[in-house]
Formats: C-alpha cells, structure tokens, sequence
C-alpha cells in the first residue's frame, strides 16, 4: 500500500490518515471476523511499522475485546463502521480495508482460518453478479 492513505466512517465522524507500508492483507474466515463484520469474512490489512492519525472523531471510537483472547475491534459509535486498532501492545496496526478511501495497491496476501468459513461461502461463484441493486 502507498505510504499514505486517507480513511473514514460511514457518517463522517472519524477520519484518519495512514502512513507507512502494510506488509499483509489477510481474508479472515473465522467465526469472530465473520460476527464482527456480518459478511464471509474481514478484509483486514496488516503493518507493524505504519501509524495512525486521528483527523477528527477520535472521541467517537469505540474498542472491543472478546474477553482472555486476542480479538479486537474498533468501531465508530455513531455509524458502527469497522475503523483501524492497534494491537499487540503498539507493535501491528490492523486496518479494516473497507474503511480506506484511497486506493489500495496491495493485494489480498491469503484467505486466513478458512476451515471455519461460513457453510455457504463456497456456493456463490456461479450466482448472478448486479452492477447496482436488484430490480
């Protein structure tokens, strides 16, 4: 990914600026990623060298950590979009993908705990695909 890259919430409220490189962007299938995003999996990019900025809204984030595990997530509290979180005690920035407005240039690195994919994940390739909504 570039070295800066702009991001924000559904409503607005929280925007931020990345900078520094992720060095992975992971497809995670696991049953809490499934939960936390409501879809197949979280599109998450990875960096333990880039930092966050806060541009506006940072009093409109919320973090939440599934007790004696290492799942986290952050998230506006006015809108409810996934937004980045550092973990590890500082050292990896976990960026959600969607809430990136710039254009990322790196591609997904892999899909992650793909055995714990939904039962349905691996029936959609052959379904209609619509450029807008369904009439």
């Amino acid at each position: 990914m570039s070295l800066t890259a702009a991001g924000s919430c559904l409503c607005g409220a929280v925007r931020f600026q990345i900078s520094g490189a992720f060095e992975s962007f992971f497809l995670c299938h696991c049953k809490r990623c499934r939960k936390d995003t409501g879809s197949a999996y979280a599109a998450n990019l990875f960096s333990s060298t880039a930092t966050v900025n806060w541009i506006s809204g940072r009093d409109c984030i919320q973090t939440y950590r599934v007790p004696e595990t290492r799942h986290e997530k952050s998230f506006c509290i006015k809108c409810g979009s996934a937004l980045p979180n550092v973990q590890s005690n500082g050292d990896l920035l976990v960026a959600p993908a969607g809430s990136i407005d710039s254009a990322i240039d790196i591609r997904p690195s892999a899909h992650i705990c793909f055995a714990s994919r939904a039962e349905w994940d691996g029936r959609v390739d052959d379904i209609p695909k619509v450029d807008g909504l369904p009439s």
